[in-house]
């Protein structure tokens, strides 16, 4: 006899239905909002030099490292800057965040309140990289401070969404944040999944905790 413990949920028609249901939202959304990242993309080239994009290594499943790629919402070089704001972190654990992070941009900041700048992520939903739902995609170095306990995020894809997302971002602590991904996880359904996609809209609205 022979036992095997997972630490994730084993639904393997579920999790088809889950990419089935990553892959239709993602690809609705690129072609649907094609206009507006457009626009987006020359707002951000004529207001600001750099790239439009800003792409950042990132851990996914397992710890598989990616690049993510977001809108830029930072003038350029922003991370050679990082060390001198790092004392006014507003966030507790390895997790940097600041309400008025002076290496916004006056653009990037509206962008950061919508959510318009995570748009780009959708093209890592279709390559597979991330879903529609899951825990936010941590830095390299956030995951070398996680507890063991906390390691399990990487069990599943990283999203762009989550009960965080839904439940106030920034303002919510970061064990708190950690303990959410963990019941996301254990808790796990198609329809979790679909409740939390509507939940996101009306927080993405009202901009509750974005920075």
């Amino acid at each position: 006899p022979l036992i095997t413990f997972s630490n994730v949920p084993d639904h393997g028609f579920s999790l088809l239905m889950k990419r089935l249901i990553d892959i239709s939202v993602a690809l609705t959304g690129l072609i649907v909002l094609s206009p507006l990242m457009l626009v987006t993309a020359a707002a951000i080239k004529l207001s600001s030099p750099g790239p439009v994009f800003y792409r950042q290594v990132r851990c996914g499943l397992y710890g598989r490292r990616f690049a993510l790629t977001k809108f830029r919402t930072m003038i350029d070089g922003a991370e050679d800057c990082l060390w001198e704001i790092r004392h006014l972190n507003e966030m507790d654990g390895p997790v940097f965040k600041m309400r008025n992070d002076p290496r916004v941009t006056p653009l990037g900041a509206f962008l950061r309140r919508s959510s318009i700048d995570e748009l780009p992520q959708l093209w890592n939903v279709l390559k597979g990289e991330m879903s529609i739902v899951g825990p936010r995609a941590p830095l390299s170095e956030e995951v070398k401070h996680y507890s063991t306990s906390q390691r399990r995020r990487l069990s599943v894809k990283p999203g762009i969404t989550c009960l965080w997302q839904v439940s106030g971002r920034s303002d919510i602590n970061f064990q708190r944040w950690m303990d959410m991904d963990l019941e996301y996880i254990d808790n796990w359904s198609v329809w979790l999944d679909l409740r939390i996609m509507i939940k996101t809209i009306p927080a993405v609205i009202s901009g509750r905790g974005a920075r």
